[in-house]
């Protein structure tokens, strides 16, 4: 299930130190607060851990500016809709006006006035904490609770350029209840949708403990993505949860596999090419599910 932390994480970046301190200093208290010293680092900050809620960015600073920072950021899928505010010395009309285009929310004026900073830091956070509830519903499955399909479509986009860009491995898993068709005939579909329910939630929380995503992908389909881990860990998870749901024992009378519930897994793990798509690695997936079905079912197969 998507878990809300009670704590929204800053980001700040500046490469003066004191800036650094000063603004830590006010927002440590209401906050988890990351900083960074340099446009680089804040890349290497954002792209390799969970993202921030908020950036404060220092518009001018050695090397990478606080503008190109923006712009990447606001050109990358994954990370467009995070809120910026800039930082800076010296602000004009035309250097707010850039700033707007560029997608930043909001400037704030340096020297720092501790007030004015926890204000429109607050505003801002409390803007993005209601977005974000906002998405949460719009992008979960009305049945089982986990994300639906319309997320999973967009964060397999968002995962699959990022992991192109990142040269790091990306795993789709698609796991399918056998002879489900069965087991509604027997139950009822009542049944049916109490034990998607069951599915859902006992796979669900040790996805998020893998740092995944879960998703109903369709009927009795559901659909994980992992990125950045090996070929044997991603079968290990997948081994999990095969295991998980069968020593759960859920009764199936009807199914040709065991008496009770089982599921089939087909993974899909590459590092990304130009010529990687949704659509291939869906495709690639679907063809290790239909293979772990063919050969048995109660299995996983992997390519």
């Amino acid at each position: 299930m998507h878990k809300i932390h009670n704590k929204q994480k800053i980001l700040i970046v500046d490469d003066t130190k004191i800036n650094l301190a000063i603004l830590t200093d006010v927002l440590k208290d209401d906050y988890v607060v990351v900083t960074a010293s340099s446009g680089e680092q804040a890349l290497d900050i954002i792209f390799s851990d969970t993202l921030p809620d908020i950036i404060l960015l220092d518009v001018v600073m050695t090397g990478i500016s606080g503008y190109d920072v923006c712009k990447k950021l606001k050109d990358t899928p994954l990370t467009k809709n995070i809120p910026i505010i800039f930082i800076t010395g010296k602000i004009s009309v035309e250097d707010e006006t850039y700033g707007f285009k560029l997608g930043a929310v909001d400037y704030i004026s340096k020297p720092f006035s501790p007030v004015i900073v926890k204000a429109r830091v607050n505003t801002h956070a409390e803007l993005k904490k209601h977005r974000d509830y906002l998405e949460s519903i719009s992008y979960l499955d009305g049945l089982t609770g986990v994300f639906n399909r319309r997320k999973f479509d967009e964060y397999l986009w968002e995962q699959l350029n990022y992991c192109f860009n990142t040269n790091r491995k990306l795993s789709l898993m698609i796991f399918d209840i056998d002879h489900f068709k069965a087991y509604n005939d027997l139950y009822g579909h009542e049944e049916g949708d109490q034990c998607l329910k069951k599915i859902a939630s006992m796979t669900s929380e040790y996805t998020c403990e893998k740092k995944g995503l879960l998703a109903r992908y369709g009927g009795e389909e559901f659909a994980s993505i992992f990125v950045g881990d090996s070929n044997e860990e991603v079968f290990e998870i997948a081994e999990n949860i095969r295991k998980k749901i069968y020593d759960s024992k859920i009764p199936n009378e009807n199914s040709l596999v065991e008496p009770f519930v089982t599921v089939s897994i087909g993974i899909a793990s590459v590092i990304p090419t130009q010529e990687t798509s949704c659509k291939s690695m869906i495709e690639s997936a679907d063809k290790q599910l239909y293979l772990a079905k063919k050969t048995g079912r109660n299995k996983i197969c992997m390519i």
